[in-house]
């Protein structure tokens, strides 16, 4: 078995404040107002995690974090943090660093196919209301019976409108796919792709083991993917960090307890995760923050108040730091309350009193011993980055994005055969039937069958179907309950 890493120093105050790395994957939380020094815990922790060779997954929402790639210095607040702690053997680094941007215009291209985002997520990303998402559902299943591929935009919209144009044949097996349910997916798909939606839905989709990497010194690459575009759309923002949880949850194998966490997954403004979140999909987010601790990942939530969580998640995360709250409102005054309670009590510590008067960059912090037994809560300094603070040049950023192993691979797109095609290729095979039809019955100078006008029909709508991309979409397989080839 794997020797175990040692603590990883995050803060100082009477003592030495460290979290075990064999409970990093208990999960975490870390609060506290604006300005009063949560960015700076990211760091610290994400610097921890891949000294040890722990690979990192967090979002750069106000684009100052991607500097953890190199070396601090030369910052007077940082000087003194250091000399007031008596940090003597304190030394400057850097880490290596992994940028994405969904965009692909800031780091390399980060992609999902629609059948990887699922229904459920996508209804969310979309805003649909329940009869819309049962619509979409019976999209995805009759695109799944059919063998019917949804990887871009473009598949999904030929998909929508054939299937719309065809409700009648799918009302019987799949339900009601009403013209107006289809017309609203389709408008939101709109506004999706005005928003970037069709860049972010294609090929090649991320592969997850590309985020567990280490390099050639063993540091964990930290990967950052840019949100500060990103975040103008806070739903996609917040559902694509899901979906990517997910993933992660749905394909690493289970492994137990280990000496250290896989990866370490910072979800950064983890508030909008929780916003109008419907009740099926609140309970797969607990279910997955619950179970994937055993695939070897922790999950650390980044947000102002913990009241931002719901009870039955925050109740699983085990490693804390709380920075400064105001109480001016009511709300507020609750959110005290509860980051006050969810702590383990100090005796020599007036919990609810120190939340409201720690300065910047002094946190309440409590973490989990050898058992997994929360420590008493504890007042301490953050210890400070051993990164540079501040932002990337451009210079810095493109050659931390050219000089990395992945250049190259997901800057290609790759657009394989799809539903699109394979309508396409039915439409057009329709056509020549009908013409062939049409000339039969100019030839006889005979009128045309039912079964005649419904293939001529078909054929236009698939054709009016393919015609139509806004954008990139993907559709599954809806072509075998209209035209009777076997599932």
């Amino acid at each position: 078995m794997a020797t175990a890493p040692p603590p990883l120093p995050i803060a100082k105050g009477e003592h030495e404040i460290a979290i075990l790395p064999k409970m990093a994957n208990r999960h975490g939380l870390i609060t506290g107002a604006t300005g009063t020094g949560k960015t700076v815990s990211l760091r610290v922790m994400a610097e921890q995690f891949s000294s040890i060779g722990v690979p990192v997954f967090m979002a750069d929402v106000k684009g100052d974090l991607a500097t953890i790639s190199q070396p601090g210095g030369d910052n007077a607040k940082i000087a003194e943090r250091i000399k007031e702690l008596k940090l003597g053997d304190f030394k400057f680094d850097s880490y290596p660093v992994a940028l994405w941007d969904v965009f692909g215009e800031k780091g390399h291209p980060l992609r999902a196919t629609v059948s990887e985002m699922g229904p459920l997520l996508l209804s969310r990303i979309l805003n649909l209301n329940d009869t819309q998402s049962g619509v979409l559902n019976a999209i995805f299943k009759i695109a799944d019976d059919n063998g019917l591929l949804l990887l871009d935009l473009k598949d999904l919209r030929s998909m929508l409108q054939f299937a719309g144009d065809n409700a009648s044949k799918f009302k019987t097996e799949y339900g009601n796919i009403s013209t107006a349910s289809v017309g609203a997916i389709q408008r939101n798909l709109l506004v999706l792709e005005e928003q970037g939606g069709d860049k972010f839905f294609g090929e090649p989709a991320l592969d997850i083991n590309d985020l567990m990497q280490t390099d050639s010194k063993g540091k964990g690459v930290v990967n950052i993917i840019t949100a500060d575009r990103l975040m103008q759309s806070p739903n996609l923002y917040a559902t694509f960090l899901l979906w990517l949880l997910a993933e992660l949850y749905e394909q690493l194998p289970e492994v137990g307890d280990l000496p250290k966490p896989k990866l370490v997954f910072f979800f950064d403004e983890a508030h909008l995760l929780f916003e109008d979140v419907p009740k099926a999909l609140e309970d797969k987010i607990e279910q997955v923050v619950r179970l994937i601790r055993s695939k070897g990942v922790g999950v650390y939530f980044v947000t102002q108040n913990p009241i931002d969580i719901p009870d039955t998640i925050l109740g699983q995360l085990g490693n804390r730091v709380q920075h400064a709250l105001r109480a001016f409102t009511p709300r507020d005054q609750k959110a005290v309350k509860v980051a006050a309670e969810t702590f383990r009590a100090n005796p020599k510590l007036d919990t609810m009193k120190a939340i409201l008067e720690l300065a910047v960059g002094e946190a309440l912090i409590s973490v989990q011993d050898e058992k997994g037994t929360p420590t008493v809560v504890e007042k301490a300094w953050v210890l400070p980055p051993h990164s540079r603070l501040g932002t990337l040049t451009p210079d810095e950023a493109t050659r931390l994005i050219k000089g990395s192993v992945l250049y190259g691979h997901y800057e290609k797109t790759v657009d394989r055969e799809s539903a699109y095609e394979k309508l396409k290729e039915k439409t057009l095979q329709l056509q020549k039937e009908e013409e062939a039809v049409a000339a039969e019955v100019k030839k006889k100078k005979e009128p045309q069958s039912e079964t005649e006008k419904m293939i001529g029909a078909a054929a236009k709508s698939a054709a009016h179907a393919i015609g139509s991309q806004l954008g990139r979409q993907i559709m599954r397989g809806v072509l075998g309950s209209i035209f009777g080839s076997k599932r």
